[in-house]
């Protein structure tokens, strides 16, 4: 099987580059530094209208943090699932836990049955739960395609004797694949010694901003952020190198 390649895509332009670099799908996020949050409606509106061949999925995540949601947040996370589905996207992806660190199942069941017919990963909420193999039967039952993984550890080449481990007891049930910290010179590596066939990647690099005039003593966020003048973006030679990178 080829390898299959998913890039954690920031923006339309993102994806535009992802395609270009010959990745068959995206994770088409808002919020990079908390993780992962919803795009908003005209950046899926946008990534749709760029792209004509890559498959788009999108977060479903109201906020950073962890995944024990409020009740609000789960009606919000409805009706961007209904959004969703509404724009045409090829999939979403989410992960519910208990307070006690254990897969929702009642709420991704619920969750589940109104994304129907999308495709459903279940992203790294995985990473924190309390037993990655009771909740990777929890996940094959409820129907998820994927799991988003780093094998419960900071990288996925840390999570390698993990990740290894859910690829032999899915045994083809289920999708996993490795994230975080995939890069086109590890992934030869994680797919040798874990059996994945699929890997996300962010495949970014630094853009610079082309204002003239800069402030540098303002900052608009959180200390996370480097400089208001630069930005990162998908860039599709390294996508192209996760692509093709061989032993």
């Amino acid at each position: 099987m080829k390898r299959i390649i998913e890039i954690c895509a920031n923006s339309a332009w993102s994806c535009v580059e992802a395609e270009a670099g010959g990745a068959k799908r995206v994770e088409l996020c808002a919020g990079i530094p908390e993780g992962g949050t919803t795009p908003s409606y005209g950046e899926i509106m946008m990534a749709k209208k760029l792209t004509s061949t890559i498959d788009i999925n999108v977060i479903i995540r109201p906020r950073g943090g962890d995944f024990l949601y409020t009740e609000a947040e789960i009606e919000s996370m409805m009706l961007d699932i209904e959004l969703c589905k509404r724009l045409g996207v090829h999939g979403v992806v989410f992960g519910c836990l208990t307070k006690e660190g254990d897969i929702d199942v009642p709420l991704m069941r619920k969750l589940i049955e109104h994304v129907k017919p999308l495709s459903v990963t279940c992203h790294r909420a995985f990473d924190v739960c309390r037993d990655p193999y009771v909740a990777l039967e929890q996940l094959i039952e409820l129907g998820c395609d994927r799991i988003l993984t780093s094998g419960q550890q900071s990288d996925a080449i840390k999570g390698i004797p993990l990740i290894a481990e859910l690829v032999r007891r899915a045994a083809g049930r289920i999708i996993i694949m490795p994230g975080c910290g995939v890069r086109e010179n590890n992934i030869a590596r994680l797919e040798r010694e874990t059996g994945a066939k699929e890997f996300h990647t962010s495949a970014r690099s630094v853009v610079y901003s082309k204002m003239e005039y800069r402030n540098e003593n303002v900052p608009m966020g959180s200390s996370a952020v480097s400089s208001e003048f630069e930005t990162v973006e998908t860039d599709r030679k390294k996508v192209a190198a996760c692509v093709e990178t061989v032993d």
